[in-house]
């Protein structure tokens, strides 16, 4: 669910984000008890808390784990695994006991619905009935951020080619697809609610030479360079957006469904601690748009590894000491 394009721009910031929250990794930075601690106390349980690969992941990862953490959990990290699928294979395994994911995400991709719900408390509502009662995973309360997805150009590019929403991108790749060409994940363009999904709602097919895939977090950079794609995949709480600014198209058809993070815990282990979802909720409510953003890009663009960025915000916020 962001590294710069430049090959050693992107291994050094791809260091630091798995030396900071490797699989199974424990940081050395332990957090104190602070304002989670009066919602309760987990001392002594044993959990283990997961993620996806990408820089928003990794900082919640490192969030939650320092959260119960400072209320008397002893906690493994599984930080970074690689894409929706596995992290998700691993909850229903027992692997792992939570992980944050997006609302869209649970709907479209593991439980495998066709019609995404534009509001954003109806589909988590939806997500979250459906996934307890078929899967037995319980959704805590969402996150107000939504992290959609998003088709993104250069400022200078987009102007140049008078594009500023997706129907004028779609008449783009239809007059000129070699201008209109785009950078995207391995995991944007296999979902229905990514790249296959957007193309049968605007009504465009951009044929394979224009298209280019790369890895997740190259995007940003490879765009704002216009190098190889003038357009590609972001997210809207990717702190890079803004930093290099990037201009976001218009989702004038409103297909991108809402992306609201929630942390995902199988049943039993809610059952067993039912503290934690009191624990989790004012972190849940604390992470909008602008905090995500801002952690994405203290990591990003500022360089500091997640476990810092998560530290600090927590820190800052009185959740831990």
């Amino acid at each position: 669910m962001r590294h710069r394009l430049v090959l050693t721009a992107l291994l050094a910031v791809g260091g630091l984000a798995m030396s900071a929250c490797s699989l199974g990794e424990q940081p050395g930075t332990t957090a104190e008890r602070g304002s989670l601690a009066d919602k309760g106390t987990l001392d002594g349980v044993n959990l283990t808390v997961g993620s996806k690969e990408f820089t928003e992941q990794l900082v919640l990862c490192e969030v939650t784990a320092k959260s119960l953490e400072s209320v008397g959990a002893k906690v493994k990290r599984t930080c970074g695994m690689s894409g929706s699928s596995s992290v998700r294979a691993a909850l229903l395994s027992d692997d792992i006991d939570m992980y944050w994911e997006y609302t869209g995400t649970g709907w479209v991709t593991h439980l495998k619905q066709t019609t995404p719900i534009n509001d954003p408390a109806e589909q988590f509502a939806a997500v979250a009935k459906a996934d307890l009662d078929g899967n037995g995973v319980r959704w805590l309360d969402p996150s107000p951020a939504n992290n959609t997805y998003a088709i993104a150009a250069s400022t200078e590019k987009a102007a140049e080619l008078k594009v500023g929403t997706i129907s004028e991108y779609a008449n783009l790749v239809k007059s000129n697809p070699s201008a209109a060409s785009f950078c995207g994940a391995a995991e944007f363009f296999s979902r229905e609610d990514g790249w296959p999904g957007v193309e049968k709602a605007y009504g465009f097919a951009l044929e394979r030479s224009a298209k280019a895939e790369l890895a997740l977090g190259a995007v940003p950079n490879s765009i704002d360079k216009a190098n190889p794609c003038n357009f590609g995949e972001v997210f809207a709480t990717d702190g890079r957006v803004a930093a290099l600014g990037l201009t976001v198209l218009t989702d004038d058809k409103k297909f991108f469904t809402p992306y609201n993070p929630s942390l995902t815990v199988r049943k039993e282990v809610i059952e067993q601690n039912p503290k934690l979802a009191d624990i989790i909720a004012p972190i849940s409510l604390a992470l909008d748009d602008d905090a995500l953003r801002e952690l994405n890009a203290q990591v990003d663009v500022e360089g500091k590894t997640p476990e810092e960025a998560a530290q600090g915000w927590l820190v800052a916020k009185g959740f831990v000491r």
